[in-house]
């Protein structure tokens, strides 16, 4: 995935997970379950920069 296309992924992740906390407790499994995938995407995306700086 291009670095382009995963900050609008990290972007709507984020917005979803602010959606889903303020509707939720936040220890709810939907809640939970978006962190961890805006998580993965964060980490990507540094791996991906990281490398790129190379």
């Amino acid at each position: 995935m291009s670095g382009q296309n995963l900050l609008r992924e990290i972007e709507l992740c984020r917005k979803k997970m602010i959606t889903l906390a303020s509707s939720v407790p936040l220890t709810d499994t939907k809640v939970v379950k978006t962190s961890v995938r805006l998580d993965k995407l964060l980490n990507e995306y540094s791996t991906l920069k990281q490398e790129n700086n190379r």
